[in-house]
């Protein structure tokens, strides 16, 4: 069984590029909204980790249901990442 190696080049070039996505992503997001006629109200939330408690707040039941979700995604990724063997060069 092989393990799967990055390069630290490699590594760098993929956190360059989603940085730039996540950029350009909100870009989009921001000349969009500013092009739409709708007036929208404001909401909003967050997730705090606290160890593995997850504390979820927001302004609405669906802003607090979509951020339980994407909790649930990240602590499942989160778990994948520390207890696979594959990535071992991580910890």
């Amino acid at each position: 069984m092989s393990t799967l190696m990055f390069s630290a080049e490699n590594l760098f070039g993929i956190g360059f590029i989603l940085i730039l996505t996540g950029f350009f992503i909100i870009f989009l997001t921001v000349l969009l909204s500013s092009f739409s006629s709708q007036k929208n109200g404001v909401k909003g939330g967050g997730v705090i980790f606290i160890g593995p408690i997850p504390i979820v707040f927001g302004s609405d039941a669906k802003t607090v249901k979509t951020l339980v979700y994407l909790m649930l995604i990240l602590m499942v990724v989160i778990f994948f990442l520390l207890f696979t063997p594959i990535l071992t060069f991580w910890r």
